[in-house]
């Protein structure tokens, strides 16, 4: 049975900051390149950042410079350090795994002002 379970989300002041987690079972985690997305009330779902097996970054310009994303393959976990929040940051966060297609439940993370 394949899980993602996404942890770590909650309520926050601007400028603040946040760890999301996502443990994964049932994928062959090191080989998944992992992707964080946001979804806003109204709105697309987006790519926040995504990490490959090997460890290659990328990131969303709205967040390059203030996010971090990081992996242990030992633990089949993706994190997602988020510095320097933003209220436009308010949106339920998911994990994905790109080539096995299986994506979190969610959390929410609200950012006040």
């Amino acid at each position: 049975q394949v899980q993602l379970v996404e942890s770590g989300g909650g309520l926050v002041q601007a400028g603040g900051s946040l760890r999301l987690s996502c443990a994964a079972s049932g994928i062959i985690f090191s080989f998944n390149t992992m992707g964080w997305y946001r979804q806003a009330p109204g709105k697309q779902r987006e790519l926040v950042a995504y990490i490959t097996g090997v460890g290659t970054t990328n990131y969303a310009a709205s967040v390059k410079g203030r996010f971090s994303i990081s992996r242990d393959n030992a633990k089949n976990t993706v994190y997602l350090q988020m510095n320097s929040l933003k209220p436009e940051d308010t949106a339920t966060y998911y994990c994905h795994s790109w080539q096995q297609d299986y994506w979190g439940q969610g959390t929410q993370v609200t950012v006040s002002s």
